[in-house]
């Protein structure tokens, strides 16, 4: 009896709920530097870094409605002052209230009439005030037991938290060096291939950074799976609110020549770099040989040779 083998290749893949979006694009978010004028050759590197931030700043909302504007401030405050108290035993933690709005509230009061509709007439209710409180901190899990301090206040609304680093410009003057040392090896691997000398050609240089913080790379999807079931038209069919996830989407690093801290588990500022050399070889100029030539009376063209 003759046996028969088949060999498979299996392929692990990991990706995730991501693919429930069918229409899922990801924008260009790259950084592009250009020359005006085409036709000439171009060189480019394009470098990037991901650098962790240094600290935090954290920005909650709140809102107090009261029917009195002594009321509403006495209200607003004792729920900040929960969150003040908590701050200020932590050294290493600045609290700022931003004062964001201050507006009166009003409601319909309905005007009865004996011969005629009724009449719906605004009138003061009470007032509405709009805080916000900016919370600067340095360890990243201080925000765990910060949104449980402001949840005991009730405040629930955070609004964002901003990404600072103390060292962007160190990172761009690296990102800068590490650029032009690839930019030099590859001119001189197009002179080698090209056979060009490199006094005989006009260079143009363009640079430019840009950066990107976390709060611009969140992306939201809904993972789930409709039904395949046929029904009829008269059937009644109750659906259910899906989840939207929001997710971090940084810039992918697949369009540069190198990335330096290429390995992130953490949202981070990304700054990008190019920089780019036009190549013009200089054209020769040709002497060119004037030939003047005499009309006489007769209407006979002579050839002068002057110089000749």
């Amino acid at each position: 009896m003759g046996w028969v083998v088949f060999a498979h290749t299996l392929l692990g893949q990991v990706s995730g709920n991501i693919n429930y979006q069918t229409q899922l694009r990801f924008s260009d978010q790259n950084i592009h530097i250009g020359f005006q004028s085409p036709g000439e050759a171009v060189i480019s590197v394009k470098g990037m870094s991901n650098v962790e931030a240094d600290s935090y700043v954290a920005i909650f909302n709140v809102t107090q409605v009261g029917k009195t504007t002594m009321e509403v401030n006495r209200l607003i405050d004792e729920r900040i002052s929960r969150i003040k108290s908590f701050t200020e035993s932590d050294p290493d933690v600045v609290l700022f209230v931003d004062m964001v709005s201050f507006v009166p509230v009003y409601e319909y009061e309905v005007e009865k009439k004996i011969f005629s509709k009724k009449t719906y007439n605004e009138v003061p209710k009470g007032f509405e005030l709009k805080k916000n409180l900016h919370v600067k901190y340095a360890d990243p899990d201080f925000l765990n037991t910060l949104i449980a301090k402001a949840a005991e206040a009730e405040i629930y609304d955070l609004v964002r938290v901003d990404y600072i680093s103390d060292s962007l410009e160190q990172k761009k003057r690296e990102l800068r060096e590490k650029a032009k040392g690839l930019l030099l090896q590859k001119v001189q691997d197009h002179q080698e291939l090209q056979g060009v000398d490199s006094s005989a050609v006009e260079r143009d240089v363009v640079d430019g950074f840009r950066v990107v913080y976390p709060v611009e790379m969140y992306k939201s999807y809904q993972a789930y799976n409709n039904s395949s079931l046929e029904l009829k038209r008269s059937a009644k069919v109750s659906t259910v609110d899906k989840t939207t996830t929001l997710y971090y989407q940084p810039i992918m690093d697949k369009e540069f020549d190198f990335v330096i801290n290429p390995v992130i588990v953490e949202p981070v500022i990304q700054v990008m770099y190019e920089v780019k050399l036009r190549i013009k070889r200089e054209q020769k100029k040709e002497e060119t040989k004037k030939e003047y030539f005499l009309i006489t009376p007769a209407g006979e063209v002579k050839n002068l040779r002057i110089g000749g």
